[in-house]
């Protein structure tokens, strides 16, 4: 019998198991241990809450999770509650799938001002996370800035610019629509530090901007560059400058304007006791395509600055780190004898959902190669006299099917469910 451990329940994770459940059938148990007591990652929290089909994804996991040889372990956070020793102490094999949570820091003077935050924290205050329901972020003002040029960016744009009415059938969690409701902002504007035909962002997340009822996104058409030059791009990125290209053309007057600023780097944040502005450098690309600054600076208003510019794994004690790459250190998935790394804590924050699903796989034929059968290690047994010991408070699937739930029980009209966003609310819905 091989027993495995995997620290996060996201994609990743799930994924993992389910490849671990195809290799070893009944010679395996494997535990998916999280610090939350809600399964999915960056499924329930990351992931925007208006794009429902997306989140769908989720439910492919139930019939891994429901499983003899799979078991949901959440509230248990790992290197605090159980260490990742004690882990490979328990299990023939430990699979880190933590993904990367953190966010990236944007690295200009004055990102430390009250109203820069990051995407990661600003994602999830207004999916519900529980680390980030108190983050009360400055949306009130009339003028808010967001950096990056990937979907990330686009889903927080698109979320500052919705209606109330537009967020029905959404789960996004009740304090962000009270919030968001009463928010009066005019001008959304995306930094992008290059140009149209380098953004990171897909056909349908920009197709969604033409659609809004109070905004409008708006592209400058100096930025673009010659049409016929599309032709070289593959057909997705050429769809999605098409739509570019269409927001570049008289568009109707509303309240909210979504504006692409192109070739156009922050260089600092100013205010004197709060984000007030961005500096911004104006850039272009030379004849090797590099990027490079003009000379030229100038200032956006700004109360609220969101920087969408990549991610981080966070640490673990006792588990080797790449500081330069945000993730565990390890070759091919492998870290240490035993321990192994997966999805975005293994390669960093690239690919879609379904590009775990391969990792996965490829994790579990690493474990197969590596452990030929199972030792007598406790495996779940140990795990959970450990956790008996330290009175800690695990939830099972069936819990988190109860949170579930209540989620849907308390629904606005319209919402399919309204989210808990603190973990004594999740953990007292179990009941």
């Amino acid at each position: 019998m091989r027993h495995i451990a995997i620290v996060g329940s996201g994609p990743a994770g799930y994924y993992t198991a389910e490849a671990c459940q195809k290799a070893f059938g009944d010679d395996c148990r494997v535990d998916i241990i999280d610090r939350l007591p809600v399964p999915y990652g960056l499924i329930r929290s990351g992931v925007a809450p208006d794009h429902q089909s997306i989140k769908a994804v989720a439910r492919r996991y139930e019939a891994v999770a429901l499983s003899d040889t799979v078991r949901f372990v959440g509230n248990v956070s790992v290197g605090e509650a159980v260490s990742v020793p004690e882990l490979l102490d328990l299990y023939d094999a430990v699979v880190l799938a933590t993904g990367a949570p953190a966010d990236k820091p944007l690295g200009v003077p004055g990102d430390d001002l009250p109203g820069v935050i990051g995407s990661a924290a600003f994602v999830g205050w207004y999916n519900g996370h529980p680390d980030f329901a108190a983050l009360d972020p400055p949306i009130g003002g009339l003028d808010a800035v967001v950096v990056g040029a990937g979907n990330v960016a686009l889903d927080v744009a698109r979320i500052l610019a919705k209606t109330e009415a537009e967020f029905g059938g959404s789960d996004i969690v009740g304090h962000a629509l009270d919030r968001l409701r009463a928010a009066e902002h005019a001008t959304v504007t995306l930094l992008a530090r290059r140009g149209p035909h380098q953004i990171a962002m897909t056909p349908k997340e920009l197709g969604e901007l033409a659609h809004l009822t109070r905004a409008v996104p708006l592209v400058d058409p100096a930025d673009l560059p010659p049409l016929a030059d599309d032709a070289a791009l593959d057909p997705g990125m050429r769809k999605a400058v098409t739509h570019l290209r269409d927001f570049a053309q008289p568009q109707q007057d509303k309240p909210v304007r979504i504006v692409f600023d192109f070739f156009a780097r922050p260089v600092r944040v100013e205010g004197a006791t709060h984000a007030e502005r961005v500096i911004v450098a104006r850039t272009r690309l030379d004849e090797s395509g590099r990027l490079v600054d003009t000379g030229e600076e100038y200032a956006l208003p700004a109360t609220l600055v969101v920087s969408c510019i990549g991610y981080r794994t966070p640490p673990i004690a006792g588990v080797p780190y790449d500081d330069a790459l945000g993730r565990f250190a390890n070759v091919d998935g492998r870290i240490a004898p035993g321990l192994y790394a997966v999805g975005w804590a293994r390669r960093g924050p690239t690919g879609t959902i379904g590009t775990n699903r391969p990792d996965g796989f490829a994790i579990a034929d690493l474990i197969a190669a590596d452990i030929a059968r199972g030792s007598q290690k406790a495996g779940r047994a140990g795990l959970d006299s450990v956790l008996t010991e330290r009175d800690i408070d695990i939830v099972t699937f069936r819990d988190w099917q109860k949170i579930e739930a209540a989620e849907v029980t308390r629904a606005r009209d319209g919402a399919p469910r309204e989210k808990f966003a603190t973990i004594a609310e999740m953990l007292d819905a179990r009941i």
